[in-house]
């Protein structure tokens, strides 16, 4: 197939030589010339602009830094909307905003051109090596259509949701993974500072319960069935084992602002009479505040996990 590819840095690098092992016939561009110069000495074409890549390729993919410049590649002057004909598919596989997403798709729709969003998530490894994740939102019969390009990069392109979905899940993904980050660093200093060595603590806390099980596992359970009761470990235990961790930070005069904040939740839902529902039941108070009800079918939830079972 023939394929456009416009972005070739250190995501899209690797991306687009994916794409030419598998066999496709490849149409680059980049703001440096210089950068597509492998592709080239392997038998891909260079166009000076957007609108060239769109004019000779079957479909489009596009990975660049945000939202302004895949505005700018997909509606601006020479842009890829100026060379699209009917019925061909661009993917935009950068980190971008929903809003943009949805202001691109429907120019796009206009021209009876199909957009769709498709954020990856796997680093610059796995860009190169294809463990990589792709979340794409839009019409889902273009996302089938071109399945197997999408497979050239990715090992786990999945179909999210309507235009803009992709986009959302990724953000969620990245949000959730630093304010981890920053709860994670704020629990290493305090264990720190309390006196065990750094990778000493890093091997015991990675034997754990938290550490056994993958990040978003530990929404399967209690979060996303919406049950709470019986409690598989109670809510007031974990209000004494958070109480007890601050205090630790206390003690040392580390500053604790993720586990306080984690306390008051733990406290607001032990006053709500909690205490021996499950130590997750203070979730619910973030849907309150949030206006939704988060409940899926058990039934639902297996069946992913019969398809990529918990480690």
């Amino acid at each position: 197939m023939k394929v456009g590819f416009i972005g070739l840095g250190m995501m899209g690098s690797g991306m687009a030589a994916n794409l030419q092992k598998a066999g496709h016939e490849l149409i680059v561009h980049d703001l440096r010339r210089t950068a597509a110069e492998p592709y080239l000495a392997a038998g891909a074409t260079w166009a000076d602009h957007p609108r060239a890549v769109a004019e000779a390729a079957e479909i489009v993919f596009t990975s660049l830094p945000g939202p302004p410049e895949v505005e700018a590649v997909a509606l601006g002057d020479n842009g890829l909307l100026s060379g699209m004909s009917r019925g061909k598919a661009y993917f935009d596989l950068s980190t971008n905003s929903p809003t943009v997403v949805r202001k691109i798709n429907a120019a796009f729709a206009e021209r009876d051109v199909y957009m769709l969003d498709s954020p990856v998530s796997g680093g610059p490894r796995g860009a190169r090596t294809g463990k990589l994740a792709l979340w794409v939102g839009g019409d889902e019969q273009i996302f089938n259509r071109y399945k197997t390009v999408l497979d050239a990069m990715g090992d786990k392109a999945r179909y999210v949701g309507p235009i803009g979905a992709g986009s959302i899940a990724k953000l969620v993904h990245n949000g959730a993974g630093y304010c981890i980050q920053t709860a994670l660093a704020e629990m290493f200093t305090v264990g720190v500072k309390a006196g065990v060595e750094p990778l000493a603590l890093w091997e015991a806390v990675r034997d754990g319960a938290t550490g056994r099980r993958r990040t978003f596992d530990g929404l399967i359970d209690q979060f996303l069935p919406g049950t709470y009761d019986p409690a598989a470990f109670a809510l007031r235990l974990a209000h004494k084992d958070v109480t007890l961790a601050t205090q630790l930070g206390r003690d040392f005069n580390v500053p604790m602002r993720i586990a306080n904040l984690a306390l008051a939740e733990l406290s607001e839902a032990l006053n709500r009479g909690w205490g021996n529902r499950d130590s997750r039941s203070p979730m619910l108070l973030q849907q309150e505040r949030a206006g939704v009800e988060i409940r899926v079918d058990p039934k639902r939830i297996q069946e992913v996990l019969d398809r990529d079972p918990p480690s």
